[in-house]
């Protein structure tokens, strides 16, 4: 679908759907948009509203059919909820949740209107990037292997209607990189495991870095061998899918290494000999959601030009219980010399990105940050819907975090007190890869802080947050794509650091 801006008044859309935005409390029709549909339709949001059928409030969608008395064919009024909180994301929830029910509703394009009331308040370029994501994200649907009788219902191409069209269609383009990027994370982490092999996501990366220009490695099992990567292969050592440690660089400017983006590939997680319940097991599909997540990031880093270097690196592998396989009381060396007693297999995404943390400091990438669906227990401490971030610079912290609200991708820090690490302490090596009962969200990241070393460092825990079993606002069924957005906006944020300190 092609989105489009556009300084044509609301007023003479002739699109199957017209969307318009209103706030709610006592003046719901306030100038803008709404009002002008409302003159012509004689009053008829205004009698809506007077019998309380619209409302205003956040996620209502009222449909108005216009009969011929307008050029548009039906328009949909969406709720933003009180006016004095309206903000970009309310805007990018609302607008995708108004597609699907245009969507529902007929073929054909949908134009939305944002010029004037009540999105007057906050920057036209914003308020077209937070649309063209909700129009992105929101109409995703992943039906590559279904085969229906009928065509699905689709929304032809979209309009973003404001008084700049300049500004618009500026924030028109970074909106639909932002939600493409959210939607490859979300292809890669649907794909069933017998698609989605560590072989095929690496094929996937090394096409989408032709597409966007990165640069593309990806390093067999024999040579991360030899550079002592004993804590990736020991998971990898269960599967016949080779292993690969798939890595793309994005080089914006400047001679620095740049920043590190690091995301767990387990393209299949059976737990290994500590294996799962088999209703635990149906969706360690997605436990690769992480290096979903990091390619899809720098491939929008690309895209946007950012003038910043950066790396993704991504350990692919499954987590099989084969003949070879690890057992539990196995010793594993990473690349830094560290030994690890494993005391369970099925806590092996900390093993795999021991490694990749070890690799980027090889590099001398810095700040770093990693992302995964690491433990069950953080969706338990925070649900499904906010990550998790642990941290060894609560600055580099904080940073991640404004850049999650941003995206509308809540994010909360947990701590990382130094009596937390105690519970790792092995009697036969150097660390245990878990740390028993509690705490065991932190007792990973505290795992993970080892391997980050001194290295500015960000862990993102987003075991609850990867997934959805229903669609709302600019989530869908299925993976979410979460962090890409808040990865691309704090990869940003550091390009105009940068910038703004250079003579």
């Amino acid at each position: 679908m092609e989105i489009t801006a556009a300084a044509t008044p609301a007023s003479e859309s002739r699109a199957a759907h017209l969307l318009v935005f209103v706030p709610s409390g006592d003046d719901v029709m306030t100038d803008g948009p709404a009002r002008a549909i409302d003159a012509l339709l004689d009053g008829g949001l205004g009698a809506l509203v007077a019998e309380g059928e619209l409302t205003g409030k956040r996620g209502q969608v009222c449909v108005v059919h216009t009969l011929g008395r307008a050029p548009m064919t039906r328009v949909l009024v969406a709720g933003l909820g009180d006016a004095d909180g309206i903000d970009p994301e309310r805007v990018r929830s609302a607008t995708a949740t108004a597609a699907r029910r245009a969507r529902a509703l007929a073929d054909g394009a949908l134009d939305i209107a944002i010029a004037g009331a009540p999105l007057d308040g906050i920057d036209e370029a914003e308020v077209a990037q937070a649309v063209a994501e909700g129009l992105t994200l929101g109409l995703y649907r992943f039906d590559r292997h279904l085969h229906p009788e009928e065509a699905p219902k689709s929304i032809s191409g979209a309009t973003v209607l404001g008084a700049d069209a300049a500004a618009v269609a500026e924030g028109v383009r970074r909106g639909v990189i932002l939600g493409e990027a959210t939607n490859l994370a979300r292809d890669l982490a649907n794909e069933p495991s017998n698609v989605l092999t560590p072989t095929e996501m690496a094929a996937r990366a090394q096409t989408v870095a032709r597409d966007t220009g990165l640069e593309f490695q990806v390093l067999e099992e024999a040579e991360a061998a030899e550079m002592g990567m004993g804590s990736f292969l020991g998971v990898a050592k269960g599967s016949h899918q080779p292993a690969k440690l798939i890595i793309l660089r994005h080089r914006g400017g400047g001679d620095e290494p740049g920043l590190g983006l690091i995301g767990k590939g387990i393209t299949f997680d059976t737990g290994g000999i500590s294996l799962k319940p088999s209703a635990s097991m149906i969706s360690m599909k997605q436990d690769m959601s992480g290096g979903a997540a990091v390619i899809a990031a720098i491939a929008a880093l690309a895209r946007l030009g950012a003038p910043i270097n950066a790396t993704a690196i991504v350990p692919a592998t499954e987590n099989m219980p084969g003949g070879s396989a690890i057992k539990p009381s196995d010793v594993l060396t990473a690349m830094n010399g560290k030994t690890i007693e494993v005391l369970n297999t099925d806590a092996e995404g900390r093993l795999v990105l021991a490694d990749a943390l070890c690799y980027a400091n090889h590099l001398g990438l810095a700040p770093l940050i990693d992302v995964a669906t690491l433990t069950g227990a953080c969706a338990v401490a925070l649900g499904t819907t906010t990550t998790g971030l642990m941290t060894n610079d609560d600055a580099l912290g904080a940073e991640v975090i404004a850049a999650g609200e941003a995206a509308g991708e809540r994010i909360w820090a947990l701590p990382m007190f130094e009596e937390y690490g105690d519970l790792l302490k092995s009697r036969v090596a150097d660390v245990k890869n878990v740390g028993g009962r509690y705490a065991g969200a932190i007792t990973a990241a505290k795992f993970l802080e080892i391997f980050a070393g001194d290295t500015p460092w960000v862990h993102l825990d987003m075991a609850g947050t990867d997934d959805s079993d229903k669609d709302r606002g600019t989530t869908v069924r299925g993976a979410t794509g979460v962090p890409v957005r808040t990865l691309v906006r704090w990869a940003l944020g550091r390009a105009r650091e940068q910038e703004a300190t250079q003579p």
